[in-house]
C-alpha cells in the first residue's frame, strides 16, 4: 500500500502565513526593547497588538504612542504592511527583486491570494502593486511632514511615514496620540490625506489599474470613461462614493446639534468632520471624535458601513462593496420576478451571487458569535458591544472606548474575531473559485419551500 502525499493546499497556506505572522510579531512584541518603559508586556497585549496589526484592525489595549517603543513600533508597522498587501504579496515580491523564477505552484497561490481570475501577467501585477503602494504611502508620508514636521519636529518624519502607511493600509494604529486624530479633526491637511489614503487602499488594485487604462486610452479615444471601465470597477467606484456621502450626510444630521461632537463647528467644519467619519468606518478606524459621543442613530449607520467595508483585492475588510451591491441587485431582481441578476447592462452569474451570500452570511455568523460571547463576558451596553464586535469582524478599529477594559477572555475572543474577519472572506473566495472535483452526476429530486 503506497504512501499518501499530503497536501496542503493554497486556503492553509495563506491561513497559515497570516498566523505565522501573528505570532513572529507576538514574540517581538514581547521582548523588553519593544515596551517603551523596558518592562516586557504581557503576552495577550502582545498577541492583542500583533493580531490587530497584521489584520490591520486597529483596536488597541495599550496606547501605541505611549506603550511602544521606537522597535515595538516598527515591528508593528511592518506587521501592518504585511497585513495590508499580505504574506504572500510580500514573500513573492522579494522573489520578483531577487529574481527567482515563480513555478505555477507559486502563480497559484497568488492568484488565490488577489483572487484573481486568470494566471496570466500575475509576475506584473505583483510588481505594480507593490510599486503602487510604496509610491502612495511616500506621497502620503510627504504631505504629512508639512504638518507634522513643525508640529514635533524630526520626530515628525518616523509619525508620518507610520500615519501614511497605517492609512493606506485601512489599519487605523497611529503613533500621534492617545485619542487618535481628534487634535486634528479640523486641519483640511491632515483630513484629506487621511480620506485619500483611506479610499485609494480600500478601492482595490483593480480599480486602480482599470482607470489607468481607460485614462490612457482617453488620449487616443473620445470615449465616456465611466463607460470604458469594467464592471467591477464601475461597481466598486459607484458604491463607494455612493456610501461615503450618504454616510456623510446621515451623520451631519444626527450629529447636528450634539454638544458632544459638532455643535460648535461651523458649517464647513461640521461638513469636514462628517465626512471624515463616514471614510474612516469604511475600515479605517481613525477618529476625529469620539466614538462613544456618537447619538445612537450616527453609530448605527456607522455599524451598517463598518460592515459593508470597501472593496474587493484592496487593503480594506469588510464583506466588500462590490458584495452589497451583489446582494441588492440580487434581491431587487427576485422582488421584480426577474430571471437574471443585471447591473449596469451585464448579467451576473449564479455563481457570483452565491458567493455573495456565503461571504455574508459567514460574516454575519462571525459577527453574531462573538457579539454573544463578549456580551456573557462583559457588563458594558449592548450597542459598545456591538460596535467592538463589528469593528473587530470588519476589521475597523473604532471603538466606543472599551477594547482598553475587556478582561483577557475579552481580549481572545475579539483576538479570534481580528483573525476570523480577515481571513474568512479570502478562505471563501478561494473556496469558490475552485473547480468541482469527481462531483457527482446523481442529483436529488426537487421540492418546493416556503420562504418569507
Amino acid at each position: 500500500m503506497g504512501k499518501r502525499r499530503f497536501r496542503i493546499s493554497t486556503t492553509h497556506i495563506i491561513l497559515l502565513s497570516f498566523l505565522i505572522a501573528i505570532l513572529v510579531g507576538t514574540l517581538l512584541l514581547c521582548l523588553p526593547i519593544s515596551s517603551a518603559d523596558g518592562q516586557p508586556k504581557s503576552f495577550i497585549d502582545a498577541l492583542f497588538t500583533a493580531t490587530t496589526s497584521t489584520c490591520v484592525t486597529g483596536l488597541v489595549v495599550t496606547p501605541t504612542v505611549s506603550s511602544w517603543s521606537f522597535f515595538g513600533q516598527c515591528v508593528i508597522l511592518i506587521l501592518i504592511q504585511i497585513g495590508g498587501l499580505g504574506v504572500i504579496t510580500i514573500m513573492s515580491g522579494l522573489m520578483i527583486l531577487l529574481h527567482r523564477k515563480m513555478g505555477i505552484g507559486d502563480r497559484l497561490l497568488l492568484q488565490d491570494a488577489f483572487n484573481l481570475n486568470s494566471l496570466s501577467g500575475l509576475v506584473r501585477f505583483v510588481k505594480r502593486v507593490v510599486c503602487g503602494t510604496l509610491i502612495v504611502e511616500g506621497i502620503g508620508a510627504l504631505l504629512y511632514m508639512t504638518v507634522f514636521i513643525p508640529d514635533f519636529g524630526v520626530k515628525g518624519i518616523w509619525i508620518s511615514i507610520f500615519t501614511s502607511v497605517s492609512a493606506f493600509c485601512n489599519a487605523g494604529l497611529d503613533i500621534l496620540s492617545e485619542n487618535s486624530l481628534c487634535d486634528y479633526a479640523l486641519n483640511p491637511i491632515v483630513n484629506f490625506v487621511t480620506c485619500g489614503l483611506i479610499i485609494l487602499g480600500g478601492l482595490g488594485y483593480i480599480v486602480w489599474w482599470d482607470v489607468l487604462r481607460v485614462l490612457k486610452q482617453r488620449r487616443t479615444k473620445k470615449e465616456n470613461l465611466f463607460r470604458s471601465l469594467t464592471l467591477h470597477s464601475k461597481i466598486a467606484i459607484t458604491a463607494t462614493l455612493f456610501l461615503i456621502f450618504v454616510g456623510a450626510a446621515l451623520i451631519f444630521i444626527f450629529e447636528y446639534n450634539n454638544p458632544q461632537t459638532i455643535q460648535e463647528y461651523t458649517l464647513l467644519q461640521k461638513l469636514e468632520v462628517s465626512i471624515f467619519q463616514s471614510v474612516t468606518t469604511r475600515t479605517a478606524g481613525f477618529a476625529t471624535v469620539p466614538q462613544e459621543h456618537l447619538t445612537n442613530a450616527s453609530s448605527v449607520v456607522c455599524l451598517l458601513l463598518m460592515f459593508i467595508g470597501g472593496s474587493p483585492v484592496g487593503t480594506a475588510g469588510g464583506v466588500k462593496t462590490v458584495t452589497f451591491v451583489v446582494l441588492c441587485a440580487s434581491a431587487s431582481a427576485s422582488i421584480l420576478r426577474k430571471e437574471d441578476t443585471e447591473l449596469f447592462g451585464r448579467r451576473l452569474t449564479k455563481q457570483t451571487v452565491s458567493k455573495a451570500v456565503a461571504v455574508t452570511c459567514t460574516s454575519f455568523m462571525i459577527l453574531f458569535i462573538s457579539t454573544v460571547l463578549l456580551a456573557a463576558v462583559t457588563r458594558a451596553p449592548a450597542l459598545d458591544i456591538m460596535y467592538e464586535t463589528v469593528s473587530a469582524t470588519a476589521t475597523v478599529g473604532l471603538t466606543r472606548n472599551l477594547t482598553a477594559s475587556l478582561g483577557s477572555i475579552g481580549k481572545m475572543i475579539l483576538i479570534v474575531t481580528m483573525y476570523l474577519g480577515r481571513v474568512g472572506p479570502i478562505s471563501l473566495a478561494i473556496a469558490f473559485n475552485r473547480k468541482k472535483e469527481n462531483q457527482s452526476i446523481i442529483r436529488n429530486p426537487i421540492e418546493e419551500i416556503s420562504v418569507g
